[in-house]
C-alpha cells in the first residue's frame, strides 16, 4: 500500500474526524430550513422569483457573526458549559433554539404574512450563524497544534461532507420527499417533522469527544466576569473584540490579510448565485419535487461525501493554493452544464451528469476553502478569527446572492445566460489568489500552507 493511501486510512480511523463529520451535519441542516424548504413553500404559494431570491437576504447574518463570535470564545454557559465544554454547550443551546423557531415558522403563511415568515427565517439564520462559530472553533480545537498539518485537511473535508450531508443528503432529501408528490405532507408539517431530525443531531453533540485542551484538563475559556476583574488586563472589550482582529492583521501583514479577505469574499460567489436559484430552475424546467429529491439530494449528497474525501487527498498531495486554483476553474466550468440544461430541457441523464460534476467541483473547492481558513485561524482566538473569515466569505455568498432572482427576471428568464454569468464570477478571486500565492508561506497559525 502506498504511503499516502496508508495515511489516508489511518487518518480516517481517528474518532475526532468522525466527530468533525457528524457535527458538520448540524451546520448544513439549518440551510434546509431557510433555504430549500422555504423556497419550495414560497413557490407553491405563488410568490415570484424575485421574492424568493430576496428572502435569501436573511442569510446576510452569516456575514456578521464575527461581531458576537468573541462571546462564544469567552463566555461559558452555566451548567451546559460545565457538562459539555465551551463549544459543545453553545452548539446544544443553538440547536434547542432552532427547534423552537421551526415550530414558530410552521404556523405562518408566506402568502399572507411574508414579513413574519422572513423574521422567523432571520431567527433561524441568526442562531445557525452562531452555531457555526462554535462548530468551527470546536473542530479546530479538537487537535493539538502539532497535528494541524496532518489532520486539518481531513477534518475540513469531513466537515464539508457533513455540511452537505445535512443540507442535501439527509435534511434536503428527507424534506423534499416529505413535501413531494409521493408523501404529500404540507410544508408546515415538514418543518414540524424535521424537529425530530434536530433532536438526533443534539444526541450526536452530547456524545462527541471533548476538545484537545478539555481532554487534557485545561478547561474551557474563562468567562467574561472573571476576565474583567483580573489586574493587568486592558479590559474585556479589548481582549475579546479588538485583540483577535488585531492579531490576525499583525500576523499576516496588512496586504496579505486584505488579500485573504477579498479572496474569500469573491471565491464562491458564482456558486452561491447558482445555488440560490437552482431549485426554482429545476421546477421551472419541469422536474418534480420527488425527482429533485432523488437526483439532487440523494445522489448528489452521497457523491459529495466521496468527493470531499478525494478533495482532501488531493489537497494534502498538491497543496491548498494550487488546489484552489484548479477547484475554482472547475467550479466555474461546471456552471456551464446548467446552461446546457436550460437549452436541452428536463433530461434526467443531463441532470445527473451536471450534479455529479457540480458536486465534485463544489466539494473540492469547499475543502480547499475550509482548510485555507483553518490554517490562518489563531489557536488563541479560534472562534473569532474563523468567524471573521467565514463571514467575509458568506457576505459574498449570501447577501449578493439574494439578488439572483432579480437578475434572472432582469434577463427575461434567460437561464442559460444567467448560468454563464455565474461561471465568470470566479475570475476576480483567481486573480487575487495568484497575487497572494508568493506571500502565503510562513503566515499560518496552525501549520505551513503549501503554495
Amino acid at each position: 500500500m502506498q504511503p499516502r493511501t496508508a495515511q489516508f486510512f489511518k487518518s480516517l480511523a481517528d474518532r475526532r474526524l468522525l466527530a468533525a463529520f457528524l457535527i458538520g451535519i448540524s451546520s448544513g441542516f439549518p440551510w434546509v430550513l431557510h433555504g430549500s424548504v422555504l423556497t419550495l413553500w414560497m413557490q407553491a404559494e405563488g410568490l415570484s422569483r424575485s421574492a424568493i431570491g430576496y428572502i435569501g437576504v436573511v442569510t446576510t447574518i452569516y456575514a456578521f457573526n464575527w461581531i458576537w463570535a468573541p462571546l462564544i470564545d469567552q463566555f461559558r454557559i452555566p451548567l451546559l458549559g460545565r457538562a459539555f465544554g465551551q463549544y459543545r454547550a453553545w452548539i446544544l443551546l443553538c440547536q434547542g433554539l432552532l427547534i423552537v423557531l421551526m415550530w414558530l415558522i410552521s404556523g405562518t403563511d408566506p402568502a399572507g404574512n411574508l414579513l413574519l415568515v422572513g423574521l422567523y427565517a432571520l431567527g433561524i439564520s441568526s442562531v445557525s450563524a452562531t452555531q457555526d462559530v462554535a462548530i468551527d472553533a470546536y473542530r479546530v480545537k479538537l487537535f493539538a497544534r502539532e497535528e494541524m498539518g496532518e489532520k486539518i485537511p481531513w477534518a475540513s473535508a469531513l466537515a464539508g461532507a457533513g455540511w452537505q450531508t445535512g443540507f442535501t443528503f439527509l435534511g434536503g432529501t428527507l424534506a423534499l420527499f416529505l413535501g413531494g408528490e409521493t408523501l404529500g405532507f404540507s410544508w408546515p408539517d415538514v418543518y414540524r417533522l424535521l424537529t425530530l431530525f434536530m433532536l438526533a443531531l443534539m444526541l450526536i453533540v452530547v456524545f462527541a469527544p471533548p476538545t484537545w485542551e478539555e481532554g487534557r484538563g485545561a478547561g474551557a475559556a474563562p468567562d467574561i466576569t472573571r476576565q474583567r476583574g483580573e489586574p493587568g488586563r486592558s479590559g474585556w472589550l479589548r481582549e475579546s473584540v479588538i485583540d483577535p482582529f488585531a492579531e490576525f492583521f499583525q500576523r499576516c501583514g496588512l496586504q496579505l490579510a486584505v488579500g485573504i479577505l477579498l479572496f474569500l469574499f469573491s471565491f464562491r460567489l458564482g456558486e452561491a448565485m447558482l445555488g440560490r436559484m437552482s431549485l426554482v430552475f429545476y421546477v421551472e424546467l419541469g422536474f418534480s419535487n420527488d425527482q429533485i429529491a432523488l437526483y439532487r439530494n440523494l445522489l448528489g449528497g452521497g457523491a459529495t461525501i466521496v468527493f470531499s474525501l478525494i478533495g482532501a487527498f488531493i489537497n494534502t498531495r498538491f497543496g491548498i493554493v494550487r488546489g484552489m486554483v484548479v477547484g475554482g476553474i472547475a467550479m466555474a466550468a461546471s456552471n456551464l452544464l446548467y446552461a446546457a440544461m436550460a437549452g436541452v430541457g428536463p433530461e434526467p441523464w443531463l441532470f445527473v451528469l451536471t450534479l455529479i460534476v457540480d458536486n465534485f467541483t463544489t466539494a473540492f473547492a469547499t475543502v480547499c476553502a475550509i482548510s485555507f481558513i483553518s490554517y490562518f485561524a489563531s489557536r488563541t482566538y479560534t472562534g473569532t478569527q474563523f468567524a471573521l473569515m467565514t463571514s467575509i466569505s458568506n457576505f459574498g455568498r449570501t447577501t449578493l446572492a439574494a439578488g439572483s432572482g432579480a437578475i434572472v427576471d432582469g434577463l427575461g428568464g434567460n437561464w442559460a445566460l444567467f448560468f454563464a454569468l455565474t461561471a465568470l464570477m470566479v475570475i476576480p478571486a483567481l486573480l487575487i489568489l495568484l497575487w497572494m500565492s508568493k506571500r502565503l508561506e510562513g503566515h499560518s497559525a496552525g501549520g505551513e500552507v503549501q503554495a
